[in-house]
This record gives C-alpha cells, structure tokens and sequence, in this order.
C-alpha cells in the first residue's frame, strides 16, 4: 500500500496491490493497521455502495460543519472520474479540485478529509464504488454543489450526463462562498 499525496491539503491517493491469476483478482479494501502505519486514521461508521449507469454523475456532495465525514473511496468495479474539491474556507487550497479516474484495474482508492466536495461521473455500465465514511448521515447539514459550476470549471468530459433531481438542484460555489448558515 502506497500514500500519494494530491494537490489539496490532506487528500491521498492509495495504491493498493491487487493479487491476480487464472481465477480472477483479490485486493485487501481495508486494513485499518495498515494505514496507520502509512498515518491515516479513521474509525469509519458506516459502508456504502453505489451502482451507476454510464454517465451517471453523483455529487458534489458534502456535509457542514461540524458534521463533515472522512471518506475512503475505491471501485469496485468499472471506472469513474472522481472528483474533490476543497471547500474549507480556511484551507491553504481552499476552491481547488483534484479529478482522477478509478477503476477496478488500477486500484487506486481515494482518502477524502473532511470539508471537501464530492462526487464521481460513472465511465462503464454499471461502476460499481465502495465509500467507507466517519460520522454520521444527516440530511439536514447535507449539500450539493452543483455539477456544472461556472467558477469550478471541472471538465467532466460527457455533454447530457445523468443527473438526480436532488444533485440538479446543488447551489453555485459562489453561494457557498457567500453562505454563513451552510458553512458554519
């Protein structure tokens, strides 16, 4: 298992080593001594998985303070483009984003500290993701950002994505900006 570091405060690439022959492929997801001794830490409550179609996008989610969740992302199967963006006002790379693609044939998992932005445009028929996160689900401090923010500018390379109407109705980055009651 490899840490990577990315170009937002505390968001990590992991590259963990997956087991292959005749049979098909075994990789560890998890393995909390592991990543301690790469110093990562979490006591993750809760595991979900999502099954998307092809140019389904998910996100940007996040929930405020003081509810914010760590998340630890990975395919299971199939690929995305996953994508973070650092919403932390008092972050040294505050408005960044960071896009990379995971698959089930590169391993990568994505380490997602709190305070940032997620979501994930599906590149395969059915993309299977794992995300195993801290804290608790509470739709009453849940946020979107939206997809297609004119200030982000995230190229997300498909034209007539997927969209959930809850994820269609994500405010601007700008408005986040502005935003005391969602920040905090």
């Amino acid at each position: 298992m490899k840490k990577i570091k990315t170009n937002i405060n505390g968001l990590f690439i992991i590259e963990n080593k997956a087991f292959k022959d005749d049979r098909g492929s075994f990789m560890e997801s998890w393995n909390k001594k592991k990543f301690e001794e790469i110093k990562l830490y979490a006591n993750f409550t809760k595991s979900n998985i999502s099954i998307s179609k092809k140019n389904t996008i998910r996100g940007l989610h996040f929930q405020n303070k003081p509810h914010g969740q760590l998340k630890f992302v990975q395919v299971l199967y199939g690929k995305v483009l996953d994508v973070v963006v650092d919403i932390r006002k008092e972050s040294k790379t505050f408005g960044e984003t960071f896009t990379i693609e995971l698959s089930d044939s590169n391993n990568y998992g994505l380490w997602i500290p709190p305070g940032c932005a997620h979501g994930f445009l599906s590149l395969f028929d059915k993309s299977i993701f794992s995300y195993k996160c801290t804290g608790e689900y509470r739709p009453n401090n849940e946020h979107t950002i939206i997809w297609n923010d004119k200030d982000l500018n995230i190229n997300w390379g498909v034209k007539k994505p997927i969209i959930s109407k809850k994820d269609k109705k994500g405010i601007s980055f700008k408005k986040y900006i502005e935003s005391k009651e969602i920040y905090g």
